[in-house]
Formats: C-alpha cells, sequence, structure tokens
C-alpha cells in the first residue's frame, strides 16, 4: 500500500474470525468472534475514509462479510454477498478494500454466508461527518452503538439443519442489546453512562434474524436527527420500532433524577412479546432502575403512523447521497417499474421463499464474476422474472439466479408488495433510494399521487407490512452487480433476493473499477485469462 499525498486517509484493520463459546441469555452455545469479540468490534470511520480490513477465516466454512449501506460507489467487487465475490476458505484470509465515499451517518456489517449472522460477526459501522462540515445538531457528550437483535440459543448449524430440511426457524429465544441481556437483579453492569444534563448520540441498529424491535429508554424522550445516512428532521419519540436491518440515531439528554435506567427492546408484531434490557446509569447516580416499563405499542398502525413522520432534513449540510442532479427527484421522470412480489411456498416439498415466482439461489461461480469474464450464459439468465407479475401469483415457483438487467443512470421505481401476513424488510446494496410511500393494500399506479416527492428520507432499508406495498424512487447510477434481499435471515437465505446487473456501456474507469488484484476467484472463472482491463 502507497500513500499519495492529497488521498483520503486510510484505515486499517486486521480481523480473526474464529468460533468461541458465548452464553448471551445463559445457555452456552457456539457463537462467531472477531478478533475474541462478541458482537464484532465497532469501525469508526469519517466520511471518503479508505478502509482496508484484512480478514483471516478461521471457521470451517466459508465466510463474507457485507457492509450493510455502505455504498461502495464503483466498486461492487467488495460488497460482500455470494453474487459479487468469492468466498473466503477456511484457513485462507482476504484483505477487503473500500471506500466510505460521500457518506455519513451509522450502518452495520455482518456475515453473508450460510446461516453465519445467527452466530454473530456483525457490528457497527460509522461513518462521521469531517470535521469542516457542520452537522445539524451540536456535538454530544459521548456517542454509543447500539446494536439490538434477537437472538436464538441453538447453533447456526442447527438452524441451517432446519432451513434445509423444509421448516422455518421458530420463534426466537430472546433479544439481545449489544450481545447481552440484563438480569435486573441489581448485579448487572451497564451498558452505558451519562452525566447529569449532558446530551448523548445513541445509534440503534437492528442486527437481528426475524423481528421488528421496539426500542424506548426508561423516562427518556429520543430526538431523531440520522436514519441509514440522511440527516432528518428532528422529531423527539417515545419510542422507535426499528425493523430488522434499520439504523437510526438519535439523542438523549439526561435530563431526570440521577440513578439507573433500562434500555429495552422488544419484539413486535409476534403473539407473545420477547423483550431484552440493559441498563444506562448516571454517573454519581443512586438507585437501581424502576421494573416498571412501559409496554410496546401493539399493532402495525402505530408502525405505519411512525413511517410517515420520518422526513429529510433538506436543510442540512452533508454528505449527500446518489447525486439525484437535484433534490426535486419527484420532478425526475419514472423510466422503469419493477413490482417484486415476496411468497412462501413449496419447492419440492421443501419451503422456499420466491420474488415474482422465482427462488433465488447462489450458483457456484459469483454471477459477477460470470459477467466480468464473459461466462454469464453458463451460470445465469437475465431478466427471468416479469416487472409486473399476475396479480394471482405464479402457479409454480422455481428455484434460479435472478439477475435484471438495468439501465445504466435511468431512474426507477420499485414497489415491493408484500401479500403475506408478517412484515418484511427489503434492502438494497450500492444505493440509497427514496422511500416515498407505505401503504395497505395493492399497488395500482393511482397510488402515486399519494407519494412523498419533497422529503422522504434518503435511505437503504423498507419495511413492508402484512398485506402491503411499500414504494422507492432512485437513479441507478452506480456500475456493479447489486443485491435487493430480504433482511430477514431465513428469508433471504431460502430464496427472497435477487440482483440487479448495472453495465457501464462505457467500460470506463470513471464509470466502475477494475477488478482488485487480489479477488478471489472461483467455480467457472477460476483459472480463466483476466478480461483486459477498464480505461479511462
Amino acid at each position: 500500500m502507497y500513500f499519495v499525498s492529497g488521498e483520503d486517509p486510510y484505515l486499517f484493520f486486521r480481523w480473526n474470525v474464529t468460533y468461541g463459546t458465548i452464553s448471551p441469555l445463559g445457555v452456552p452455545q457456539q457463537g462467531i468472534l472477531i478478533n475474541g469479540q462478541f458482537p464484532g468490534p465497532n469501525i469508526n470511520s469519517t466520511t471518503n475514509n479508505n478502509i482496508v480490513l484484512n480478514v483471516f477465516n478461521n471457521l470451517d466454512e466459508p465466510f463474507l462479510l457485507t457492509w450493510s449501506g455502505i455504498q461502495h460507489r464503483k466498486n461492487s467487487w467488495q460488497d460482500g454477498v455470494l453474487g459479487t465475490m468469492c468466498p473466503i476458505l477456511p484457513g485462507t484470509n482476504y484483505t477487503y478494500h473500500f471506500q466510505v465515499k460521500d457518506q455519513i451517518g451509522s450502518y452495520i456489517y455482518y456475515p453473508t454466508t450460510a446461516m453465519h449472522r445467527v452466530a454473530g460477526a456483525f457490528g457497527g459501522l460509522r461513518v462521521n461527518s469531517r470535521l469542516l462540515i457542520p452537522v445539524p445538531y451540536a456535538d454530544p457528550e459521548d456517542d454509543y452503538t447500539v446494536l439490538i437483535g434477537d437472538w436464538y440459543t441453538k447453533s447456526h448449524s442447527t438452524l441451517r439443519k432446519f432451513l434445509d430440511s423444509g421448516r422455518s426457524l421458530g420463534r426466537p429465544d430472546g433479544v439481545l442489546i449489544n450481545g447481552k441481556s440484563a438480569k435486573g437483579d441489581g448485579k448487572d453492569k451497564p451498558l452505558f453512562t451519562m452525566k447529569a444534563g449532558k446530551t448523548y448520540k445513541y445509534r440503534i441498529c437492528n442486527v437481528g434474524v426475524k423481528n421488528s424491535l421496539n426500542f424506548r429508554i426508561q423516562g427518556h424522550a429520543m430526538k431523531l436527527v440520522e436514519m441509514e445516512g440522511s440527516h432528518t428532521v428532528q422529531n423527539t419519540y417515545q419510542s422507535l420500532d426499528v425493523h430488522v436491518g434499520q439504523c437510526f440515531s438519535v439523542l438523549v439528554t439526561a435530563d431526570q433524577k440521577p440513578k439507573d435506567y433500562y434500555v429495552v427492546a422488544s419484539t413486535r408484531f409476534t403473539k407473545s412479546a420477547l423483550s431484552g434490557k440493559g441498563i444506562i446509569r448516571y454517573i454519581g447516580g443512586k438507585g437501581p432502575a424502576s421494573p416498571e416499563i412501559t409496554e410496546a405499542p401493539v399493532g402495525w398502525a402505530w408502525s405505519l403512523n411512525q413511517f410517515r413522520t420520518f422526513r429529510w432534513n433538506l436543510t442540512a449540510s452533508a454528505a449527500r447521497p446518489n447525486p439525484q442532479g437535484s433534490y426535486h427527484y419527484g420532478a425526475i421522470n419514472i423510466t422503469r417499474t419493477l413490482k417484486l412480489v415476496n411468497s412462501a411456498s413449496k419447492v419440492d416439498g421443501k419451503l422456499r421463499y420466491a420474488v415474482n415466482g422465482i427462488s433465488h439461489i447462489d450458483p457456484p461461480t459469483p454471477l459477477k464474476l460470470a459477467e466480468y469474464y464473459g461466462v454469464a450464459n453458463k451460470v445465469f439468465k437475465y431478466d427471468t422474472i416479469p416487472d409486473d407479475p399476475p396479480a394471482r401469483g405464479v402457479p409454480k415457483v422455481t428455484s434460479a439466479p435472478i439477475v435484471l438487467n438495468m439501465t445504466f443512470r435511468n431512474f426507477i421505481e420499485i414497489i415491493f408488495e408484500n401479500h403475506e401476513k408478517s412484515i418484511q424488510s427489503w434492502h438494497l446494496d450500492g444505493y440509497s433510494f427514496f422511500a416515498v410511500a407505505i401503504e395497505p393494500g395493492r399497488w395500482t399506479p393511482e397510488r402515486r399521487k399519494n407519494y412523498n416527492l419533497l422529503d422522504a428520507v434518503s435511505r437503504h432499508t423498507v419495511q413492508v407490512f402484512p398485506k402491503s406495498w411499500a414504494a422507492i424512487l432512485l437513479t441507478i447510477d452506480n456500475a456493479g452487480m447489486w443485491n435487493i434481499r430480504s433482511e430477514i435471515a431465513e428469508r433471504r437465505y431460502l430464496g427472497q433476493q435477487l440482483y440487479v446487473s448495472v453495465l457501464s456501456p462505457a467500460r470506463s474507469l470513471r464509470d466502475e473499477y477494475n477488478i482488485p488484484d487480489n479477488a478471489l476467484l472461483c467455480g467457472l472463472v477460476k483459472n480463466l485469462p483476466k478480461p483486459p482491463p477498464y480505461s479511462i
């Protein structure tokens, strides 16, 4: 690695991925640790930093990490999903190299291989604003990452066997906050401390497997300031619904009697709620946290109404999301509408989740590599699902890779339509998008008149409530192969995902970086000669 004057700063990391025994719910189980830690280390970076991260895989299975919400401009080679990268084989290492370009905010990383996500190896990734860029709130006294998620006490290999045998994961066993769950017996160590009168930033991310979680801090209001990379209009909330894969940043002022208080995360939309607790301690305070904890809201209408209060802060200075040409995304003509309908069904007698009638499978040759090496026709077919699936659904679900061809720099609309009774959480790699509407029922073009075309939050994850739809708008201006996936682990594993191929006709370095020299090769491309590199 060499340094050029004027280049953005480099951050170097060496991560050792191992199995280790953890007991977050009091039951010893096999976890996946990074440098001996569960959850994994926090990455603390600043806009435009270059991150060089050497991952040593000491597991007995291939392994990959994805950086959820990091856009990897021109660089899907580092996205850490099986459609773009060969996994890191046991006993080997791979060095990721990516730039957190033109972004700020709170993100997470987690494994995309097998069901490793349910065992750990996840953590927070923050991108701070550069010192000269004003932020629309005063510097907090401290900045805390709060990783909330449902948790299973069975091992990742057992849970994977459940899915492979055709059954679902069932109910989780508990909820963790930063890998722990307070017992409430007076012996719990605090997760966070606050000085009376000071204001703190909490970055709350749902790193869980399945369930939306309601997050609240006993006796304290939360002022929302950022969501998935965008500064928001600063409304105040008593509790927030955080769906799987989503991140919120809030400001909390220590304005209550100095003692202990609980932070609580509890499952939503489940028959019986599971909760996890942690302690916030006022420095110098006296007295335990009150056992009386307000209940989470009930039903999804409350959650939908909360979504409608989220607004983009149009006056804040920040690293901007995709260059949309203007903030007037509502005035750009839509060139393509893609409706994605999720479904659960049986294929060969086993449970599979599908999108528009096809359940995605990852071929042994990553889609991006097959395309780059000119052997795509041996690995997958483009555009196997319709843009507008039949209203009655597809009579028979099949399994195959799903890759949609997208025209570079088009402005598109994606409708996520959910005919099922369970909530969905969808994520798009490589981009941020404007989440312009979530509504009950089925989508029709007339529903566009209900879109927020002024100040929808630019983000990368959106929930879809039962029997409802969500609409997003974005410019397809980041060349590469990008994953659209369910953030709900079992759904993704059993096929509820797809890829969009965005090719720049120019084959120019202005639009996409060359394949990294250290890229891992597997499948059909393992011994092929490298194609000629892109040029300026």
